[in-house]
């Protein structure tokens, strides 16, 4: 039987490998004012060039609030017939791998090959852990664990496994999915891109810089290598928060209320991470990232409403996608062309 990486790399359709792609998540308050109109939303990401949707995960954060990912992916997934949907990231640690994998495989039944599994360990408010009976102090191990099972349950094959949290003895998960679902790991430590390198198809990274990119992504491989894995189709990707507005102070009064209601922290603390202004601003900033190897964008929007934030991300794109084609100019040289001066 082929290994997963071999099975993912014939399987996995190609046409979104040939160049950037770009998603935009959506959170609980967007999915609340647009219930009424999911397929009319998913209709108006597919025609923006939006190549998918990232959906987050939560059971309880910042006062009781979240929505559970894979129920939000199958929803989406079920009122479009080809955009893809991700998760970014489902907490693994809090629950149990086996539920996990069949959920996983009830997805692809109903839309194979147009889910991307993004998981991480949370921790940003430990109170989400400990409300799930999960030690917040062993979440990096639980989700190391419970992924190497959710692998090899999503094989199809008869599981037999002894660990530190889980134990499971000759029990399978059919049919397996197909294609093979990748999976994304988040996560800013070591320990989090050594846990892609061995588990994953790919880095989701936040909060980090163009030169932390690229020397992650470099991590992630040497981690493969140690593992074993060679040849693995990588689908990194940068997950961050964009604000739109005419003008970069305008941009960041917009967002700055967002971060201190979500994180408690002020807005500065973030700052250098979260590119601000106009799509043309915006596409400058993270130009540096594909120039360090990115290929994939996840954008959490502050912007007029939904529907700016749609045109806003769908113009990133483009401008990124023409600098992306340019040679050996690179996407940032090619886009600073590319911006129009702003009036003075």
């Amino acid at each position: 039987m082929l290994g997963w990486d071999e099975r993912l790399q014939r399987e996995t359709p190609q046409s979104r490998e040939q160049g950037l792609e770009v998603g935009i998540v959506l959170r609980e308050a967007d999915l609340g004012r647009w219930r009424d109109r999911l397929p009319e939303l998913m209709a108006a990401v597919a025609a923006a060039g939006i190549d998918h949707i990232t959906v987050g995960d939560h059971i309880s954060f910042a006062g009781g609030h979240g929505a559970d990912g894979l129920i939000q992916a199958a929803a989406l997934l079920a009122t479009h017939p080809a955009l893809a949907v991700q998760t970014g990231v489902y907490l693994l640690a809090v629950r149990h791998p086996a539920t996990v994998a069949r959920q996983l495989a009830t997805i692809s039944l109903i839309a194979p090959g147009r889910f991307t599994f993004g998981v991480g360990v949370g921790g940003d408010d430990p109170r989400e852990l400990e409300l799930c009976g999960v030690d917040p102090r062993t979440r990096g191990a639980r989700t190391t664990e419970a992924l190497e099972l959710v692998r090899r349950f999503m094989t199809g094959d008869q599981v037999t496994f002894r660990g530190r949290f889980f134990d499971v003895r000759e029990a399978a998960i059919q049919p397996a999915p197909d294609p093979p679902i990748p999976v994304l790991v988040g996560g800013r430590s070591d320990a989090a891109l050594q846990r892609a390198g061995r588990l994953g198809d790919g880095w989701l990274a936040l909060w980090v810089s163009p030169r932390r990119f690229r020397a992650g992504t470099d991590l992630v491989q040497a981690s493969a290598e140690r593992a074993g894995r060679i040849g693995v189709s990588w689908r990194h990707t940068l997950q961050l928060w964009a604000a739109f507005d005419e003008t970069r102070e305008r941009a960041v009064s917009r967002i700055s209320p967002v971060f201190e209601r979500s994180y408690g922290l002020p807005f500065d603390r973030f700052e250098r991470y979260t590119p601000c202004g106009r799509p043309e601003d915006v596409a400058a900033t993270l130009a540096p990232y594909l120039d360090a190897g990115c290929s994939r964008l996840n954008f959490v929007p502050e912007a007029e409403g939904l529907e700016a934030a749609i045109e806003a991300i769908a113009t990133v794109k483009r401008l990124l996608g023409l600098g992306a084609t340019v040679g050996s100019q690179g996407p940032a040289a090619s886009i600073a062309a590319e911006i129009t001066p702003r009036p003075v």
